[in-house]
């Protein structure tokens, strides 16, 4: 299948290795052509990538209306998207984009129903679901083996020197990275967020305009709490990218440190003042086509195209996560929960 790439910075760059270089894409997808408003750097990454014989545009409407693609992969900033997205639809073209899908709830829900109103797919980059652990836990989770989950709870906590268009966002920690931890909570724990209450904050010593910090606590669909505390300017010690997690059920609870380290543990013996517990397997999956980040996501998308269902983080989907994004932003705001079952 061909595609239009439209963004050429350095989160485009994990997307092309991915296609050119990753088992699960190789043969499926030529970049027939890229888009960036920076022409320079357009050719630089035409040039890196070995996309030679790939035409460069300045402007999505010239490569929509003189290149004959299947899907636009969209990795363009958050203020956007909701244009890219809008005119590849219209224009026929399937799309990939990178989250957040919008930077609005009125344009994620205006996008989501454009797809569906188009017959063209429009799924998001939740590539964090897609890694190993996040995967282990949401099979062991569904095991049962934990019991009924009563509260999922991440911390995250790093000093991310970004640049561009990231230091000036409003939100950035809301918008920009916790929408990735919030997705995963939804799908290790298999529920959707029904109140937030959240606090905002940008810290002495930050180096981004606005809401570098975050303290949310969510109530999910199906009785637990989600706990979260985020930082993106946090110096010293850090945790995984993909956060630090401890999952409690009514058996046992789970520990994850976001990287390799996981473990989890049952009640054992008698109900004594400090019960006794015991440790057991959170068994290995028996596939990696789920857990290789990127290259998963993408060939999610491919095998959704094909077969003519939704990929798994379709736009329609995507909707919850973003609900919970700016339920916690509107709470931050007013000093409320927010009800985003309600008034989301």
């Amino acid at each position: 299948m061909r595609a239009l790439f439209v963004g050429c910075g350095a989160m485009a760059a994990a997307w092309a290795e991915a296609v050119h270089k990753n088992d699960l894409l190789v043969g499926r997808v030529k970049i027939v052509a890229l888009v960036d408003a920076n022409l320079a750097a357009a050719q630089a990454f035409a040039t890196a990538h070995g996309l030679t014989d790939a035409q460069i545009f300045t402007d999505i409407d010239d490569a929509l209306a003189n290149v004959e693609t299947d899907m636009v992969f969209d990795v363009t900033p958050p203020e956007v998207r909701a244009n890219i997205v809008r005119k590849s639809l219209k224009a026929g073209r399937h799309v990939l984009s990178e989250k957040p899908m919008a930077a609005n709830m009125d344009e994620a829900r205006e996008l989501a129903i454009l797809a569906q109103e188009s017959r063209r797919l429009f799924t998001v980059t939740q590539n964090r679901r897609y890694k190993p652990g996040v995967r282990r836990i949401g099979a062991f989770l569904d095991s049962g083996v934990l019991g009924d989950i009563t509260g999922i709870h991440a911390d995250f906590f790093i000093g991310a020197r970004f640049g561009g268009f990231r230091d000036q966002m409003d939100h950035v920690l809301l918008l920009d990275m916790a929408i990735h931890h919030f997705d995963a909570a939804r799908f290790m724990s298999g529920q959707d967020a029904a109140r937030v209450f959240c606090a905002e904050t940008n810290p002495q010593g930050s180096w981004y305009a606005h809401g570098a910090s975050a303290f949310a606590t969510f109530e999910m669909s199906g009785g637990s709490f989600f706990t979260y505390r985020g930082s993106w300017c946090a110096e010293g010690e850090r945790t995984s990218w993909d956060a630090a997690w401890r999952i409690t059920g009514t058996k046992g609870n789970l520990i994850w440190d976001g990287e390799d380290k996981l473990d989890a543990y049952i009640a054992d013996g008698d109900e004594t003042f400090l019960r006794d517990f015991k440790r057991v397997d959170v068994p290995e999956l028996s596939s990696d086509y789920q857990t290789q980040d990127h290259a998963s996501v993408l060939a999610a998308f491919l095998d959704a195209i094909a077969s003519g269902d939704r990929a798994e983080t379709d736009s329609v989907d995507n909707l919850h996560s973003m609900a919970m994004v700016f339920g916690a932003i509107q709470s931050a705001q007013t000093g409320k929960q927010i009800n985003i079952t309600q008034d989301f």
